[in-house]
């Protein structure tokens, strides 16, 4: 990890279980657009929001209660020039507990200052993981965002993902 990865944190008074099982709750924190198992190693998923952002993510680690880490295979913004920015970083989610509350460590490695995204991505991220997922794991409930229309079939073709 470099010192300039981005990384936000959330303190909760809940179970590392509860926390982990929010985390991997995708389309209740992140979005309900996310179409893919979000739960086991391997396993492969692609969020989308509208169409200006859309990528495909592979879980590369899955420790119960500690850890959950994935790689971002593909990726576009329709609002960049580079749309490889995302492509082959790693967001981590690392769970600690202590007294008796649970921490959680979010980093998006790779996402850094130099990128045109940086800025809209950190802004993003905040929000998602200060006030969606801690709203999941605090009440049940996040605020993803809602279900749009279907996957752009451009990049469902060129990405090889599976036709809804």
């Amino acid at each position: 990890m470099q010192a300039n990865d981005f990384t936000t944190e959330i303190e909760v008074s809940k179970t590392p279980q509860e926390v982990f099982n929010a985390i991997n709750n995708v389309r209740g924190w992140w979005s309900e657009q996310v179409e893919g198992s979000t739960t086991q190693l391997n396993n492969v998923f692609t969020y989308q929001y509208k169409d200006v952002h859309l990528c495909k993510i592979q879980l590369t680690e899955v420790i119960p209660y500690k850890k959950v880490g994935w790689h971002v295979v593909n990726n576009h913004f329709n609002f960049i020039q580079n749309n490889n920015e995302w492509v082959n970083t790693h967001i981590v989610f690392e769970i600690t507990e202590k007294d008796g509350k649970t921490h959680v460590r979010f980093t998006h490695q790779g996402l850094v200052p130099a990128y045109e995204c940086y800025r809209v991505c950190v802004d993003a991220w905040t929000s998602y993981i200060q006030g969606s997922l801690k709203s999941l794991v605090e009440t049940g409930k996040g605020k993803p965002n809602s279900r749009e229309q279907g996957l752009n079939t451009e990049l469902i073709e060129k990405w090889n993902l599976p036709k809804k």
